[in-house]
């Protein structure tokens, strides 16, 4: 997130306006190639709950008649159509995370009703003792972001992939937060609600640029759970202070600056421009994922994919704001962590990979910086030929980065190095 977050932004509103572990890149490629035999299988343990009155009553209008074409359902079924593209055997399920304690600071996701909310989950079938990864998606994401990568990492791991609270097709509640500690609880403790919930007690963690600042919370607030942090272009590594941003500076001077300053302190989000464009929505979203997911790239999306990651991608965005209203509270105008992560790199207690993309706005020389401080292991890995989506962009790369950093759980007595084609930085 930086100058980068600032012109995506922008571009939506003028849409508006107008040895056998030395992977290289052909196993990878063979890897994700690969069939499987199994039929795939997609249950859902708990029937999707109502999140709001409002959610409700507004799912019993003929979708036609909605200014707003959409609903948790809908978020569900496009989920389920992009996930078709996956070979690998699944689960879905809506995981109760309660509605949290009193007392507790998970009272940050409490309603006033109490109900119970719900982590919208989903695990791929794997061989026996296979190490746990878990992913979590960034900002404005959700876990179907993931799709290009399910089949290849589930081959290796016992993969299992969320949307946030707030997020996707997770419980959407109002978002009362008004601090940054307030914030990053309700991140931080709805998903350790989520952990005990699924009974998990140790876990690789991965997570991409607003997921990753999440995952590294966690893992420093509950560094007895996760085995190994994976920090895929991470937002949040460095303030504004840090970075001596001339170029914002400047750009706060504009009037352009000046007007964007004010919608962030307002708590403005990009998504509130889908929702503001009604029935035309998703043809904005359309012309914005065409044009993101061309940039970088290595193997394009095909038609297919390009249609239903598109048709998820508006689901997730036009639903009723929650997570995103975020923003604010962890960052600052610019994108810049109020509590960036190098400040307490000397802190962590979990030994850590960054992967990031060539091509990736996140500085990895940030990770650098941090790593200097770091008192557990550390490794940067750089991907040719992709941006901040390098999931996306550059899967077969992504793989193998993945499969290098994890190479401690999944070859333990071979020698390895570093992949073909990757960088280390």
């Amino acid at each position: 997130m930086s100058r980068r977050w600032l012109s995506t932004s922008s571009s939506l509103g003028g849409f508006v306006a107008r040895s056998r572990f030395r992977l290289s890149m052909a196993e990878a490629e063979e890897m994700s190639s690969s069939t499987t035999t199994t039929t795939k299988v997609n249950i859902e343990s708990v029937a999707i709950p109502s999140k709001d009155s409002s959610s409700s009553s507004r799912s019993l209008w003929p979708s036609v008649l909605r200014w707003i074409p959409t609903s948790t359902d809908r978020i569900i079924s496009a989920e389920k159509r992009l996930l078709s593209l996956v070979k690998t055997a699944y689960v879905q399920e809506q995981v109760n995370i309660g509605s949290g304690p009193p007392g507790s600071n998970v009272r940050w996701f409490r309603s006033t009703s109490d109900q119970p909310r719900f982590i919208n989950t989903v695990t791929f079938d794997s061989k026996e003792g296979s190490p746990t990864l878990v992913m979590v998606h960034g900002y404005g994401a959700s876990q179907g972001f993931f799709f290009r990568n399910f089949d290849a990492l589930a081959s290796r791991f016992k993969v299992i992939a969320i949307d946030q609270l707030g997020w996707g097709g997770s419980s959407r509640p109002d978002f009362t937060c008004k601090s940054t500690e307030e914030t990053e609880a309700w991140f931080i403790d709805s998903f350790e609600e989520w952990r005990k919930a699924k009974n998990l007690s140790n876990f690789i963690l991965l997570g991409h640029s607003f997921g990753g600042y999440v995952a590294s919370k966690y893992a420093l607030k509950h560094p007895e759970h996760v085995q190994h942090l994976i920090l895929v272009g991470p937002a949040g590594v460095s303030s504004e202070s840090d970075g001596k941003s001339e170029w914002l500076t400047k750009f706060r001077a504009t009037w352009k600056g000046a007007v964007l300053n004010h919608l962030w302190e307002s708590n403005f989000t990009p998504q509130k421009l889908i929702r503001g464009a009604g029935p035309w929505g998703p043809g904005l979203v359309r012309k914005y994922t065409t044009a993101r997911f061309s940039m970088h790239t290595t193997d394009g999306l095909t038609e297919e994919e390009s249609q239903l990651l598109t048709d998820y991608v508006y689901h997730t965005l036009a639903a009723k704001a929650s997570g995103e209203l975020c923003l604010k509270y962890i960052f600052s105008f610019g994108a810049f962590a109020r509590l960036p992560l190098l400040h307490s790199a000397s802190e962590w207690k979990v030994p850590t990979t960054f992967i990031y993309g060539y091509q990736d706005w996140m500085n990895y020389m940030w990770a650098q910086e941090a790593r200097k401080h770091m008192k557990v292991p550390c490794e940067i890995i750089r991907v040719p030929q992709a941006g901040h989506f390098v999931f996306i962009e550059n899967p077969l790369a992504f793989h193998s980065a993945i499969f290098y950093a994890c190479r401690k759980f999944l070859f333990p007595d071979e020698a390895q190095s570093l992949p073909e084609g990757l960088t280390a930085a």
